[in-house]
């Protein structure tokens, strides 16, 4: 039996994988974890291990001496509750957030080739949202991934077609999706490009890729995730059928709701 959050990190693995948005070794996931987390797991932590100290290639502003659940490199998300320390791993940064050493598990394996990802965005949220954003999570789902094809790559596009096609989607994305064009995986101009649109979003599409999402929790970033490929999926759907629209989700209608849970939409993104 392994600790609660780890058990919430290989769920969210298995669902992701059930539901076809990590297929393969396709995407990865990473959990800023909380002091009382590192306790509770502290009995599988190779604290003590002062070696193999591995460069980030870089300095991750405000990460000093933070600890992260991680997908390992190459790993399958379909075996996370097969294979937990082939799949999985805890890494602890160094004191000057350049550095990083695996504690427990990642068996053979680094951390996701998305890692500097993950934290440039870890950073960047932990900053925005006073550290309540723990997980970051990508994936690779079809509809969404199919929108990058026919709609311009602009936030406002995007964050149109979805809120306006289910009304929950403005509920969980009141802030909108970034969209960036395809750049390569695991590159630093990915990561850049990601980190550059998370300081105003919690969900950055990746044209031609995928879906890159954080959040409070699990429930909470694969909620978004889910909700947004529902609502590209029903879009698509809609195109489909060849008939004009003939009514949407207003403006005042998107305000109503996010006025109604106390949420407060991004005005710039409304009026396309």
């Amino acid at each position: 039996m392994y600790p609660k959050i780890i058990e919430e990190f290989v769920r969210m693995c298995d669902d992701g994988y059930r539901l076809g948005f990590n297929e393969a070794n396709g995407g990865n996931a990473s959990y800023r974890m909380a002091p009382e987390e590192i306790k509770k797991c502290s009995e599988y932590l190779d604290l003590k291990n002062d070696g193999d100290w591995m460069s980030l290639g870089c300095e991750i502003t405000g990460l000093s001496n933070e600890y992260f659940i991680v997908t390992a490199s190459g790993s399958l998300m379909r075996n996370a509750g097969l294979d937990v320390e082939g799949t999985l791993g805890i890494v602890q940064l160094n004191d000057t957030g350049d550095a990083y050493k695996i504690i427990w598990g990642l068996e053979g394996r680094r951390p996701t080739s998305e890692f500097s990802a993950h934290l440039l965005s870890h950073s960047v949220r932990k900053c925005v949202s006073g550290g309540h954003d723990r997980v970051m999570y990508h994936l690779h789902p079809p509809a969404v991934i199919a929108l990058t094809y026919i709609l311009d790559l602009n936030d406002k596009i995007f964050s149109n077609a979805l809120w306006r096609s289910m009304t929950e989607c403005v509920m969980v994305i009141p802030d909108g999706v970034g969209v960036v064009p395809w750049l390569c995986p695991g590159s630093r101009e990915l990561a850049n490009a990601t980190c550059e649109k998370m300081s105003a979003r919690q969900a950055v599409i990746w044209a031609h890729h995928g879906l890159y999402v954080t959040g409070l929790s699990f429930d909470d970033a694969f909620g978004k995730a889910h909700t947004i490929e529902k609502s590209a999926s029903i879009y698509l759907d809609i195109l489909k059928t060849g008939r004009p629209i003939l009514q949407t989700i207003t403006d005042t209608d998107l305000r109503t709701i996010c006025l109604s849970l106390g949420l407060k939409i991004n005005e710039e993104l409304l009026e396309v």
